[in-house]
């Protein structure tokens, strides 16, 4: 199973996850992504958002059983 995650430090609240995948993403109140529930058929556009972030603060990792 994979986990979406922000890395804070890199993500420059530009939106654009967002703007792509907006079940997915939001903006924090401090200006920074955050992921919501990634549902299954919002998986391609996660995809694409991940791939279209300018500075790579989201990514995909294995999440442990």
């Amino acid at each position: 199973m994979k986990k979406v995650k922000i890395d804070k430090e890199k993500c420059i609240g530009c939106g654009l996850c967002v703007t792509i995948a907006e079940k997915a993403f939001k903006l924090s109140d401090e200006g920074k992504a955050e992921v919501l529930v990634v549902e299954t058929e919002e998986e391609s556009k996660v995809q694409e958002a991940i791939e279209s972030c300018p500075v790579g603060a989201i990514t995909e990792v294995e999440e442990p059983f």
